[in-house]
């Protein structure tokens, strides 16, 4: 069931009705929730869908958890959890995903060899141990609330996602991001069928015990939602994959020549920030330039030192060189080539081309930036009035959530 479509803006009256109505039929009296929902690395409504969320549940069910699914991103604060889910709400327990700690896991099993194997279309085999946060299994319904955006790993985010790599475990998470980075994020982002990473991800999700749907919306400029989908994990994610294709996508006839990222404060460190980048690559001529200005910016990854250990640089240069880093956790390799985009490693001259320049504009140093392989610049340099005037530039407001592609 769907209200709403890329035509239009819903009222906070409608998404609240049809909340409240469709989670109203839901078989869910005595039973135990699950709400999986976003942190504040999304934009999106939260505190409106989780107090319809609320009250349709509330006094229904048995018990009421909000876990946020973190992925291994920082957890939240409990002053940014009250500020993220607005008003407060009795007899619900929030808690962050913590990922850090294996006690937090249960084992669902594995993904055979064979299966991945043919998943990647032969670029990758063996088994693929499948580990989900704890929370999910002591709950009869496991609910998703979040938005579905256009991704450089999965095509399009959102539905069973919020599983894996949300509250998954490390091997999940690495597969998962290791095979979007084979088949690249230029190739992926935005795809709304079904990609072979978005079906790894429903393998994992097919092994949870607990019944699965999903509130899966799309945003809207202004920070309302043009739909709100509901049902299983896979249909509603597919119905929003189609809204968000049409409003989260924009469509260029000529390349350009430098893009200026300005990054939201939603991102506080380029490991999310560097969706500036991703969202824009596919329109961006050879030899070109992305900007991402983020004078707010102090670290490239807080949680994920190693990628101060091996920088940023192609798919290839870490395919060729694979015995020197498969040891690296392959969701910070994957970080990796994303954010350099397309180019080639020569294993004999030991020489990388890489096919666009990726220049820092924020308050990371010039050495800690030129040491992971990226440009820098000044932010103070940056005169957003004068890029905009210049017809070689794109300056792109707010970047990170919409994807740019070529006609």
């Amino acid at each position: 069931m769907r209200v709403g479509g890329p035509e239009r803006v819903l009222t906070d009256d409608e998404v609240t009705s049809f909340v409240v109505e469709q989670l109203g039929a839901l078989d869910a009296d005595g039973c135990s929730v699950c709400v999986l929902v976003p942190d504040a690395t999304r934009t999106c409504p939260l505190p409106l869908l989780i107090r319809a969320v609320h009250r349709a549940l509330h006094g229904r069910v048995s018990r009421l958890t909000i876990l946020v699914a973190l992925g291994t991103h920082r957890p939240m604060t409990t002053p940014e959890l009250d500020a993220h889910l607005g008003t407060p709400l009795p007899g619900t327990e929030v808690i962050n995903h913590e990922w850090w700690k294996p006690s937090t896991f249960a084992n669902l099993g594995t993904i055979p060899g064979a299966r991945i194997e043919e998943l990647s279309e032969g670029r990758m085999s063996g088994d693929v141990e499948v580990l989900l946060n704890r929370a999910v299994l002591d709950h009869d319904i496991a609910l998703v609330v979040g938005p579905v955006l256009p991704h450089e790993v999965v095509g399009m985010s959102g539905g069973n996602k919020y599983f894996f790599p949300g509250v998954g475990g490390q091997t999940i998470i690495d597969v998962s991001h290791w095979l979007g980075a084979l088949i690249t994020s230029a190739e992926i982002i935005g795809t709304t069928g079904l990609t072979p990473v978005r079906a790894l991800i429903n393998d994992g999700a097919a092994l949870i015990p607990a019944e699965k749907y999903a509130l899966s919306v799309v945003t809207a400029p202004g920070g309302g939602l043009h739909s709100v989908s509901f049902g299983d994990c896979l249909t509603s994610w597919a119905s929003a994959a189609e809204v968000s294709a049409a409003t989260h996508v924009t469509y260029l006839d000529t390349p350009v020549r430098r893009v200026l990222s300005l990054i939201p404060t939603m991102y506080d460190e380029i490991w999310t920030g560097a969706k500036g980048f991703y969202k824009v690559e596919p329109i961006v001529a050879d030899g070109g330039e992305v900007i991402l200005y983020a004078p707010h910016i102090r670290e490239i990854a807080t949680s994920h030192p190693q990628i101060h250990e091996i920088g940023y640089h192609c798919r290839d240069y870490f395919v060729k060189q694979w015995d020197t880093f498969k040891h690296v956790h392959w969701g910070v390799l994957a970080h990796s080539t994303h954010l350099r985009g397309a180019g080639t490693y020569d294993p004999v001259t030991r020489e990388e081309h890489l096919r666009v320049q990726v220049t820092l504009a924020t308050a990371i140093p010039s050495a800690v930036c030129r040491a992971a392989n990226l440009g820098y610049r000044d932010p103070a340099t940056i005169d957003i009035a004068a890029f905009t005037a210049d017809p070689d530039t794109l300056v792109v407001p707010d970047a990170g959530e919409v994807l740019f592609r070529l006609r």
